[in-house]
């Protein structure tokens, strides 16, 4: 039995409760989505719809149900949970009658592999109602019980001092680095070891094309879909290629682009998109594609710690720790303090791996480096972006960061910092 690991979005959900009348989670299947609402949050009642018996009364009259429940804990001020609503997308109609009826705050919080309300089935969007959070795989910082990560909250305070701002880095190892991105974010996969961890991210992957998928667009070809998946998997921090992806599945461009989307829609994938300054046309057209968790990805590739050895190929670890990372800086979005967008650049002069933009026009570009040592030539691509690319407009509100497999955080000039993969998990 896996530990029990409190979750950082559960702050979220209980602010979302306070200005919302529904509150739902989406987020993929085993992410800890029903551990989070039974274990660390306030609620009068829970129910799923994995239940047969619960299930086929919410097909035969969900308004009737539900407001009998409402009723029976009015006086409570606690959510009815509703969990795997995905399974009965018809109830958005019934929690739309009753939350016109009542306009408390807080009545329903809803869990699902999916968006209930982006389902063609579901009758209504509940738009204005309904607060929606992305609860992802454990972040390193969950597993390693530390504070959300506010790196950007220093980059955008104190992009000429940021090192004043950062906490001191936690010490690791190469090898404890593989280990995280092998064993990846899902809280009861994530403790096998390395023949059982495979089995069931492979067994995992095809519960989602059988359970999942379906929900959200019917699908023909399951076999060819597991395909993709695998492909995706092999492409992970890759500029996403649709002629060569089609060649290598098998399969026309409007079946892989429908398949993207709803791989995408059930928290399996990531699209990366190209960032422009406002002003000037898109360098690069297609986005990046990151798998959405990279024990997920390394186990469809069948990657242990041997695959990551010195003698191995050195691009394969720098796929998964580009990914590793991204997901890692996405997951921090929720708790830092603008409104920050991530995206990927490149140009035939430079690429830099991920872009960070806020309202304030502050910029922070990353390059992840495979090593554990760093010098000024890994800047090179970001000092070209500064001074002849697009970013020059920016000047000072930019910020040029390195993250590393070394253990210390190192200048490299005015705004331009090297900082170890562990400054995720050092708050």
């Amino acid at each position: 039995m896996s530990e029990l690991i409190n979750r950082h979005l559960a702050s979220k959900v209980e602010e979302a409760l306070q200005i919302s009348r529904i509150v739902n989670i989406v987020g993929p299947r085993q992410a800890g989505k029903s551990t989070l609402v039974k274990n660390q949050l306030p609620i009068a009642e829970y129910l799923t719809m994995d239940s047969d018996s619960i299930r086929n009364s919410m097909q035969v009259d969900a308004y009737a149900m539900l407001r009998s429940i409402t009723n029976n804990h009015k006086t409570t001020s606690l959510p009815i949970a509703l969990d795997e609503v995905q399974r009965v997308p018809e109830i958005s109609l019934a929690m739309n009658r009753i939350v016109d009826e009542d306009n408390r705050k807080g009545q329903f919080l809803l869990t699902g592999s999916t968006n209930v309300f982006d389902l063609a089935n579901s009758g209504d969007s509940l738009a204005g109602r309904v607060h929606t959070l992305l609860l992802r795989p454990l972040s390193v910082a969950e597993i390693h019980n530390a504070g959300p990560c506010r790196l950007l909250d220093a980059v955008e305070s104190t992009p000429e001092t940021i090192i004043s701002a950062l906490p001191v880095v936690k010490q690791y190892s190469r090898t404890a680095a593989i280990e995280l991105i092998l064993r990846g974010g899902y809280p009861e996969i994530r403790v096998l070891d390395d023949r059982q961890r495979i089995e069931r991210y492979n067994g995992y992957i095809d519960s989602i094309v059988v359970k999942d998928v379906p929900v959200v667009s019917p699908v023909r070809k399951p076999d060819m879909l597991r395909r993709l998946i695998d492909q995706l998997a092999a492409r992970t921090a890759q500029e996403l290629n649709m002629t060569n992806l089609c060649n290598a599945v098998g399969a026309r461009k409007e079946t892989v682009g429908s398949w993207l989307d709803t791989l995408e829609r059930v928290c399996l994938i990531q699209r990366l998109p190209s960032w422009a300054p406002s002003s000037a046309k898109r360098a690069v057209h297609w986005p990046k594609l990151h798998f959405l968790d990279t024990g997920c990805a390394s186990a469809l590739r069948n990657e242990t710690q041997a695959s990551f050895d010195f003698s191995a190929n050195p691009a394969s670890l720098g796929s998964m720790l580009e990914t590793f990372v991204y997901q890692e800086l996405e997951k921090t979005l929720p708790f830092v303090g603008s409104h920050w967008r991530l995206a990927h650049w490149r140009s035939d002069n430079a690429e830099i791996d991920i872009v960070a933009e806020c309202p304030g026009r502050s910029l922070a570009l990353f390059e992840i480096k495979a090593t554990s040592s760093v010098s000024s030539s890994d800047f090179k691509s970001i000092d070209w972006f500064l001074k002849d690319g697009p970013g020059k407009a920016y000047g000072a509100r930019a910020v040029g960061i390195v993250v590393y497999l070394g253990d210390q955080v190192l200048t490299m000039g005015p705004r331009k910092i090297c900082l170890p993969l562990s400054i995720f998990w050092s708050y």
